[in-house]
């Protein structure tokens, strides 16, 4: 990517935030961003275009692209699991096809789509390699698998478009969920898992994920033109993991294993009341093991993790102390850089 011009959709979000980051240092040229939520602006590089353009908007995008001259596209817009079903479906699904849409009109050289392992739904063979098959759970899910369809088939048309399968990935800046289990252990609470922590639970550094992001990037694109997995090298058993956070914050915070049959079957009542913000692929997979082979990327690409799930967690904890104080008067939402509204849990935190 040195000395190219990146647009990054969906910058505005938790990976953008990052991509803002780290992408100038490593010799990309000039950097656009797009997200349909106002930009924080001193978070993003001097010189960089910073654009409240909706990525299904066809005719505004291709502007965006023709005008700043983009050489290639990180297409990280999508729409949530707590966002409503109808703004699923029409972001994921009619914002991919728009990026590639356009992508092949201008020419372009990448687009890298950033997919993710919520596509392999919950399956039962570990470790998970990228020609397993997918199975969607919930619009998000399947809005994944469809997207992934799109890419090959522009693929097919000759152009170059790596997709990757990130684990859920963690790191400075990172809420949503996260922020509930940071605000359980800052407060020295019993940390309920679901079910024993017994299980194998892959997490992803986002520092990672951009150095997956780069070199899909810039190897040659016989190489990159491909799907990969990518999560953690280096990672426990649930309890090992959240346990060592626990003992990171030394107050007295501990796991505490739960029935996992009795907590999925409330959690599932909670979320179709929407009193609780925990959704279906979170709770049902919580108490499984969830990881995925990284072979193909580390053979093909190179790539290689610096952290493991402990060092993720324990890094992403000590931002969110040196952060809570002003956190606390920001409002909530559903996306990876605020809080989410606890609901229900609040009172289920009062009792442990």
């Amino acid at each position: 990517m040195k000395d190219k011009r990146i647009l990054v959709t969906g910058g505005a979000g938790f990976l953008g935030y990052h991509l803002a980051r780290q992408l100038p240092a490593k010799g990309v040229a000039f950097m656009a961003f797009n997200d349909i939520v106002p930009f924080i602006e001193r978070e993003y590089p001097e010189g960089s275009v910073l654009a409240e353009v909706d990525v299904r908007d066809k005719e505004k995008m291709r502007d965006l692209i023709r005008d700043n001259r983009i050489d290639q596209i990180i297409h990280a817009a999508a729409a949530l699991p707590l966002w409503p079903t109808r703004e699923i479906m029409s972001t994921n699904i009619q914002g991919t096809r728009n990026v590639l849409e356009l992508a092949k009109e201008l020419d372009l050289e990448r687009v890298i789509y950033i997919s993710s392992t919520a596509v392999y739904g919950v399956p039962e063979k570990h470790p998970l390699v990228e020609s397993d098959p997918l199975v969607g759970v919930g619009a998000y899910g399947t809005t994944k698998i469809e997207s992934e369809k799109m890419c090959e088939q522009y693929r097919d048309l000759g152009m170059c478009v790596p997709v990757i399968r990130p684990k859920t990935f963690i790191g400075t800046a990172r809420l949503g969920v996260f922020q509930i289990l940071y605000d359980w252990v800052d407060s020295g609470k019993r940390i309920p898992v679901i079910g024993s922590g017994e299980n194998l639970y892959q997490l992803l550094e986002v520092t990672d994920l951009i150095d997956a992001i780069y070199l899909a990037g810039t190897v040659d694109p016989d190489l990159a033109n491909d799907t990969f997995n990518v999560g953690a090298q280096h990672y426990d058993k649930v309890k090992r993991d959240v346990g060592a956070l626990c003992e990171f914050a030394g107050n007295g915070a501990r796991v505490q294993p739960t029935p996992a049959r009795l907590v999925k079957g409330a959690l599932a009542v909670f979320e179709f009341m929407k009193i609780s913000p925990l959704y279906k692929w979170v709770y049902g997979t919580a108490d499984k093991d969830s990881y995925v082979s990284t072979k193909k990327i580390e053979d093909k690409l190179g790539w290689r993790a610096n952290y493991s799930n402990e060092d993720a967690l324990i890094a992403s904890h000590k931002w969110y102390l040196e952060h809570k104080d002003e956190l606390a008067h920001v409002e909530s939402g559903v996306s990876h850089r605020v809080g989410w509204d606890q609901g229900v849990l609040k009172l289920v935190k009062r009792f442990l």
